[in-house]
């Protein structure tokens, strides 16, 4: 994945690192806009082990795995080797503060050059973006709390300076230290689910949609040929 990642900054282009489960999967069957942002993305990371088993089912292939939290890690871990920069965009400000004095204990040589928190009035965006554009980061870590999520990568990409971006979802609170990561065992098994049902059980209610991705593998197993974008490679 090495030679991967800084191959893409040598690019000069913008590059999209999508971190991709099951759910994210059927919204982009339903959702154009978010579609088009998976399917032009420079990395599509599965983080679900149901993908893992439906790529296996479809293609005989088992494409890598990785916890979100240890996907990011290693991804911090290249950038620092080589001295590149980070901009830390999203979440409130006490959890922001923590995430950045963490990560500049553990990684001292990686360059935060700027960090904004995630609830701005949308009069403020012109200024975020202009300042992310100067800062000029390697890689922009987009977390909870801006409005559109990921798509606001997708709609405001054209005014950012070229560079990786990453939508990391509730990864700041975790190296905030406010919510634990899955352990080792509980992801391998593909349990990680339940501690997200214990924090909201309407998600139960995903047995249903997981069913149809059940469905859609039979489906596309008797009268589609598979194809996908690029996924992470060891």
């Amino acid at each position: 994945m090495e030679e991967k990642i800084y191959g893409l900054l040598k690019t000069e282009k913008p590059q999209n690192i999508v971190l991709l489960s099951l759910w994210d999967l059927l919204r982009a069957r339903r959702n154009s806009e978010y579609r088009s942002y998976v399917l032009n993305a420079a990395l599509v990371i599965p983080i679900s082990k149901s993908l893992i088993g439906g790529a296996r089912f479809l293609t005989r292939k088992t494409p890598v795995r990785y916890m979100p939290f240890d996907f990011v890690i290693r991804l911090l871990t290249i950038l620092e080797k080589r001295e590149y920069s980070l901009y830390l965009l999203g979440g409130k400000k006490s959890i922001l503060q923590k995430t950045e004095k963490n990560l500049r204990q553990t990684f001292p040589k990686l360059r935060i050059v700027g960090r904004y928190i995630g609830r701005f009035e949308q009069a403020e965006q012109g200024t975020i973006l202009q300042a992310i554009r100067k800062a000029g980061p390697s890689l922009l870590l987009v977390g909870k709390g801006v409005r559109g999520r990921e798509k606001w990568i997708a709609r405001h990409g054209g005014a950012l300076n070229p560079a990786l971006r990453l939508w990391c979802s509730d990864l700041f609170d975790v190296f905030a230290e406010r919510r634990r990561r899955p352990s080792e065992g509980v992801f391998r098994r593909g349990m990680e689910w339940i501690g997200f049902c214990l924090r909201n059980p309407f998600k139960l209610f995903r047995i249903f949609p997981y069913l149809y991705y059940k469905l859609l593998l039979v489906v596309y197993r008797l009268f589609v040929k598979p194809s996908a974008p690029e996924t992470g490679s060891e």
